[in-house]
């Protein structure tokens, strides 16, 4: 199985997204929705347990579903979460994979998908682009994300997306480093660095410190996860910079949503 997944300036649009997906054969529990904007009245409204983190709404089945607009003929798999995401906001995700993917995350701890996602499925849950995701949830956008049973349907799924006007992630995840690329060169210059040679190594400590295992950890204590996942190179000065420039940048945006 692999991910396919593609942002939208707007909900309508991903919404729009949604019925071709599912009227080009991908089957609803393959498709998930993430969405911005849930008000605090209707968090507070979702029943909590004893498990989740304080101050944390969470439900599965119908009871947010509502707030979807079912008119748009959204009914995604049998989850329906409104949750709230630190350094994110509120944010409603229909569909198992999506609201399994923002608990994974740590900000919805005590989620219980209750079987309903398929051991493929939930090892297939694409981690390493959530921060992408995140970001877009943050800039107002909305994420539609299809876990393809094959080669031949993430292709279906990709043209899909396309050919409503998605943003894909590899692009997203270029912009979004565009945007801070200046700022993390002046950073790592200031000391003498090279940031010209250095980037690329710097760039993949920075985003391995967004992986959701990485966060709340030093890098001493990721150290065996980051040598599984980049070997030798984790060892690196330039890695390590960005790791722990990452792990600033994390709590830049959890301090901004706070404010």
């Amino acid at each position: 199985m692999s991910t396919v997944a593609g942002i939208f300036n707007s909900r309508a649009d991903a919404e729009r997204a949604v019925g071709r997906l599912r009227e080009a054969g991908v089957a609803e529990d393959r498709i998930s929705l993430l969405t911005p904007g849930t008000t605090q009245e209707q968090l507070d409204e979702v029943p909590t347990t004893e498990t989740e983190q304080p101050g944390m709404g969470a439900a599965l089945g119908g009871t947010v579903g509502g707030a979807l607009g079912v008119a748009g003929g959204l009914h995604l798999g049998a989850a329906a979460a409104s949750l709230l995401i630190p350094g994110v906001g509120p944010v409603l995700a229909a569909g198992l994979i999506g609201a399994a993917l923002l608990g994974a995350g740590g900000a919805a701890t005590g989620i219980a998908m209750g079987g309903a996602l398929e051991d493929s499925m939930a090892r297939g849950l694409p981690h390493d682009e959530l921060f992408v995701y995140e970001d877009a949830l943050r800039r107002g956008r909305s994420v539609v994300i299809v876990v393809a049973d094959d080669d031949a349907q993430a292709e279906t799924a990709r043209g899909v997306l396309a050919g409503e006007g998605a943003e894909s992630i590899d692009a997203a995840r270029e912009n979004w480093w565009l945007g801070l690329r200046d700022a993390e060169e002046a950073e790592y210059t200031v000391d003498g660095g090279d940031f010209g040679t250095d980037e690329p190594i710097y760039r993949r400590g920075f985003e391995a410190a967004l992986h959701p295992r990485a966060r709340d950890h030093s890098y001493e204590e990721d150290a065996e996860r980051l040598r599984e996942c980049y070997g030798g190179e984790c060892d690196e000065g330039a890695f390590r910079q960005g790791y722990e420039r990452g792990r600033r940048y994390h709590g830049e945006m959890l301090e901004r949503h706070r404010a």
